[in-house]
C-alpha cells in the first residue's frame, strides 16, 4: 500500500537536499569548467567585496543586474551557514531584443550569469561563460555577432570586478 507523503515532510526533505548539495566538498573528479568558454578568476577580494565590486562593474558597463540567487542566503533562512555563493544574472533590454530577433530559442540563455564563490582562505572566485560560447550552439550569425559584442562587455566587467 502506498502512503501519501505530507507536504511538510516533502519540504523538509527538499531543504535537506539543498543543504547537502551546497555543503558537500568538491569531488576529486569534479570538472570546474565543464562548458567551453568558462572563465574562472580567483581574486584577492573577500566574497562580500567581490559582490559589491561586481555590482559596480556591471553598472559601469551600462548593463542591468537582472537576477540574484544565493544558496548562502537560502541556507541561512534554514539556520545553516555555508560559504558565500551567488549567481548574478546580467543583461540589457536592447540585447534581449536583438537576441530574440535572432533566435527565440536562445531566450533561455538570458540573463547571462556571473558566479561568485567564497574560498576556504576567505578570498572569492568569479566564474562566467563567454557569451559567444553560450550562444554558439544556436548557429545564428546575428546572435554570434551580438555575442562577440557581449564578450567585450563581460570581459570588462570581470576585469573590473576582479582587479585590484
Amino acid at each position: 500500500m502506498l502512503r501519501r507523503i505530507s507536504p511538510e515532510v516533502t519540504r523538509r526533505a527538499a531543504a535537506a537536499l539543498v543543504i547537502l548539495f551546497a555543503t558537500v566538498g568538491r569531488a576529486a573528479a569534479e570538472n570546474p569548467t565543464p562548458y567551453p568558454g568558462t572563465v574562472v578568476t580567483p581574486t584577492k577580494h573577500s566574497y562580500a567585496e567581490l559582490v559589491v565590486r561586481l555590482d559596480t562593474a556591471v553598472r559601469a558597463q551600462k548593463m542591468g543586474l537582472v537576477t540574484r540567487a544565493s544558496a548562502t542566503r537560502g541556507a541561512a533562512s534554514l539556520g545553516k551557514t555555508i560559504p558565500g555563493n551567488m549567481v548574478v544574472g546580467v543583461y540589457r533590454p536592447d540585447f534581449a531584443i536583438r537576441m530574440l530577433d535572432a533566435s527565440v530559442a536562445a531566450g533561455i540563455e538570458a540573463p547571462l550569469r556571473f558566479y561568485i564563490t567564497e574560498n576556504a582562505d576567505g578570498s572569492a572566485t568569479l566564474t562566467w561563460r563567454r557569451p559567444s560560447a553560450v550562444f554558439a550552439p544556436y548557429e545564428v550569425p546575428a546572435l554570434d555577432e551580438m555575442a562577440r559584442e557581449l564578450d567585450l562587455i563581460f570581459a570588462a566587467i570581470a576585469r573590473d570586478a576582479s582587479g585590484e
